[in-house]
């Protein structure tokens, strides 16, 4: 199902003036670029590549970093790019089909029923960056349910040398949920799926993490309310259901053939009502599930616990995510020197 298909009667974007790249709603220094894709069931998709190059235009380097954002979410972490670029690598992030810059009004926001579908973009994006941009050395950086495709998508193109190492920042390996409700209630979930895909599942995602991060509630960021909402999106049976198969593989064990660095938080807690902890811990998923789970993903795995971090890692507090930012740059200078 990982294998890419041909894109029958679809053409590449070509854009003003024969060049697929846009200005991006990041500003200066980015660029986005749409990638056509099969459509679906819901008519017309697409993914949308951005980028920036390391030194403020193209050549300068021959490595670079893609990013993968997780659920609900989309590329907003210039930090992260920042970062990036002044350690010498061009950065691109890419908002996968119905999130973000990719999120059109026909679509059912972030639904997917395999995550195998994502193989498309992910493999157009390292084609762009190897062959279109001439990069020689490829580091995918995923977070939260990017930090489960990524590393799924890599175990299924092991062999292929597409990537040279995956930086995973608290990635989604398994439900925060006890025992009786991974097992009985997703099932149930499954066999729904089967039938109304896009059936609400009764949601217990963190309302107090969004009030966390936007400037507008509780928090220091800001970004775009319309593709990434404090109070979420619905979670729908036929992307649960997919995101389950895609633990079941993990717990099988992937062989995915780069070093891996997961990061996670030491701390995680469901906060049902605004408490100033939740600043300091995952508040979404199972720090400790995602430990344990990291080891399954190859056989070169170093995971790195960050005391004090959120969800995201490199959206916590000032110094914590000064700490997450060294612990990046240790491993790449280990492994991708």
């Amino acid at each position: 199902m990982w294998e890419a298909e041909e894109v029958d009667g679809v053409a590449r974007d070509a854009g003003d003036g024969g060049s697929p790249w846009r200005p991006d709603v990041l500003g200066e220094g980015y660029q986005a670029r749409t990638l056509p894709l099969r459509p679906d069931e819901e008519g017309e998709v697409v993914a949308t590549l951005v980028r920036r190059w390391a030194g403020g235009r193209p050549g300068t380097t021959r490595r670079a970093v893609l990013y993968l954002h997780g659920f609900v979410d989309y590329f907003f972490q210039t930090g992260l790019a920042d970062f990036h670029a002044e350690r010498g690598w061009d950065f691109y992030a890419l908002d996968l089909r119905k999130y973000g810059r990719s999120l059109r009004p026909h679509h059912t926001p972030n639904y997917v029923r395999s995550l195998a579908a994502y193989a498309e973009e992910l493999d157009e994006a390292v084609r762009i960056i190897r062959e279109e941009d001439g990069h020689d050395v490829v580091l995918a950086n995923a977070h939260s349910t990017g930090g489960l495709i990524l590393p799924l998508w890599a175990h299924h193109r092991a062999g292929r040398g597409l990537v040279q190492g995956l930086i995973l920042n608290s990635p989604f390996l398994e439900l925060n949920a006890d025992l009786v409700t991974r097992r009985v209630a997703s099932r149930g979930v499954e066999l729904i799926a089967r039938r109304s895909p896009l059936w609400r599942v009764p949601s217990t995602l963190n309302v107090h993490y969004g009030h966390s991060l936007h400037r507008s509630h509780r928090g220091e960021w800001e970004y775009d309310l319309r593709w990434k909402p404090v109070e979420a999106f619905p979670v729908v049976a036929g992307w649960l259901a997919a995101v389950r198969r895609g633990h079941r593989e993990v717990a099988r064990g992937l062989a995915v053939d780069v070093p891996i660095l997961s990061m996670s938080s030491t701390a995680s807690g469901r906060v049902k009502v605004w408490d100033e902890s939740i600043r300091q811990l995952d508040a979404v998923l199972d720090a400790e599930a995602i430990a344990r789970l990291a080891v399954r993903l190859g056989r070169h795995v170093t995971v790195v616990r960050i005391e004090g971090g959120i969800h995201d890692l490199v959206l916590s507090a000032e110094p914590v995510r000064r700490q997450v930012y060294a612990e990046m740059a240790r491993w790449i200078d280990a492994y991708l020197a």
